[in-house]
């Protein structure tokens, strides 16, 4: 179980709890900090001084007076409202990650929630009950009020859940975890069919539930993670790509990078000179006479490495934002004090995403030179398109080309949404974030990449087959032959779309990883 107390939840607790299900209870003490700031929203409820989102209209409206026997109602009028997405709905793992996040950001005892409705939210989460949350609809400030707009609508009894009832898919895997093709249901079932009550929300409760950057942190969050295996992975296709292509492993020499102390660089470049040691196929043209290798194998490390720093960049702000008050108003209990404030406004998270789109997409247009490589006798000393009888059979020609396409969108993706902003709510919204464009952008670009390392892959252990008996390092054989648990070696042509799809699925899961029994950084 994972206890939140708004202050210490991780980006991999985070994971367990939106992807393995693990259930999530209320820390004691954040219990008592938010019983605190509800008694601070009680008193100022009673009281006939205008309090922005307790007894004011919201965002415009915000000097619109509300009268005490509508304060309830002006709380559900918020949620239904602001319930105006569109598109296809977030995946069940990114609405369990936005849903822990939100009730994560509750514990910290800044927004003036009452511990009951806290205690729903986390119910609705250990339910397993998915509220349906389109994607498309939040420009990143006030907040994500949209989406999780949609969240509070099941807290309360209406709206949609992800099919079968919301409930979870009992043993499912990483990868359906992000599939949403199932019908969804109505919210008031799915909270009858788990025993669940309503939510009559209080004074502030519709804007504590909605009023926050957790939509975009969530789908960014697991994107970040994702990233991070999927840079791991790279070095190890690369690896096998450089052996594949007879590239030297002079480039990679430990005075080299300590020449210039990239984080990302050293690590990469480290995970490089372990993957290739001991291969004999290097050894088999240590006296070749190249001089160099092609910038696509020779500057890899340079390259992932400024992805890993991306990534670093991304996964810091995504874990300060986990744990982050992004209420406004927000509620300071021990001076008794509600104080308008801008931290919904997601630029730090937009600007995360932005640069982990980027990262990402170096990834996948060096992966995509490698892949091309190969394909070329020229260049690879192998048979065209790695197929023997290529004419006959046209090899992998066509996957070369899938990898050039999705190359080219990551490209187009990775164009920073961060840097846009339109006014919002009759001028008053006047900057905002673009935050959960950019984090979609991201997730996006992070599946796509998936597939075009699972390319390189496909073609660097057709090539390793293609050099017998010339045999690769150790860990890259354990790889190559994980590999062809799944994939078997080309001989005639096929449709190569099953054999992506699969090397996708096994780089995404990081068997792929774990096979190669090394612990890469």
């Amino acid at each position: 179980m994972v206890f939140l107390d708004g202050t210490s939840l991780t980006l991999d607790d985070l994971e367990r709890i939106a992807v393995d299900h693990v259930p999530v209870a209320l820390a004691p003490a954040a219990a008592a900090r938010v019983s605190a700031a509800r008694a601070v929203v009680d008193t100022h409820a009673m009281r006939p001084e205008p309090v922005y989102g307790i007894n004011t209209g919201f965002g415009a409206l915000a000097e619109v007076a509300i009268p005490p026997d509508q304060l309830a109602a002006l709380q559900v009028n918020l949620v239904r409202s602001h319930a105006a997405g569109v598109a296809e709905p977030l995946s069940t793992a990114e609405v369990r990650a936005v849903m822990a996040l939100r009730a994560n950001v509750l514990a910290r005892g800044c927004s003036g929630i009452r511990v009951a409705t806290l205690e729903a939210l986390l119910a609705l989460l250990n339910a397993g009950v998915h509220p349906r949350v389109p994607s498309r609809g939040s420009v990143g400030a006030s907040g994500d009020l949209a989406p999780l707009a949609h969240l509070a609508l099941v807290l309360i009894g209406e709206g949609e859940v992800l099919g079968d009832g919301g409930r979870s898919v009992e043993n499912s895997s990483r990868t359906s975890e992000f599939s949403t093709d199932r019908p969804p249901s109505p919210g008031a079932d799915a909270l009858r069919s788990a025993g669940l009550t309503p939510v009559e929300l209080g004074p502030k409760e519709g804007l504590a539930l909605i009023n926050g950057t957790q939509a975009s942190t969530g789908v960014l969050a697991l994107a970040v993670l994702r990233a991070a295996r999927l840079a791991r992975a790279a070095d190890i296709a690369a690896a096998m790509s450089i052996d594949a292509l007879r590239g030297s492993v002079r480039a990679f020499d430990p005075r080299v990078h300590a020449a210039r102390p990239v984080p990302g660089q050293q690590a990469s470049a480290s995970n490089l000179r372990a993957l290739l040691e001991g291969s004999a196929l290097n050894a088999s043209h240590g006296e070749c006479g190249k001089v160099q290798d092609a910038y696509a194998l020779r500057c890899t490390p340079q390259v992932h490495g400024a992805a890993r720093e991306a990534v670093a960049f991304a996964h810091r702000l995504a874990s300060i934002e986990a744990n982050s008050a992004t209420d406004n108003p927000m509620v300071f209990a021990e001076e008794g004090d509600i104080v308008s404030g801008g931290n919904f406004h997601g630029a730090p998270v937009a600007l995360a995403a932005d640069t982990l789109a980027i990262g990402l997409a170096q990834l996948a247009t060096i992966s995509e030179r490698r892949t091309d490589r190969m394909m070329t006798p020229k260049e690879s000393g192998l048979p065209a398109f790695l197929i023997r009888d290529s004419g006959l059979n046209s090899g992998l020609m066509m996957a070369h080309v899938t990898a050039a396409a999705l190359t080219a969108e990551i490209k187009t993706l990775a164009s920073p949404a961060s840097v846009d902003t339109i006014p919002t709510s009759a001028g008053r919204e006047d900057h905002v974030s673009m935050s959960m464009g950019a984090a979609l952008k991201a997730a996006r670009i992070a599946d796509l990449v998936s597939h075009v390392l699972a390319i390189e892959v496909l073609a660097a252990s057709q090539a390793l087959d293609l050099l017998a008996p010339l045999t690769t390092a150790a860990p890259l054989r354990r790889a190559h032959e994980a590999v062809r648990t799944v994939v078997p070696t080309l001989t005639t042509d096929r449709p190569p779309a099953p054999d992506i799809a699969a090397l996708s699925a096994l780089i995404s899961d990081g068997t792929f990883e774990r096979a190669c029994t090394l612990q890469l950084v």
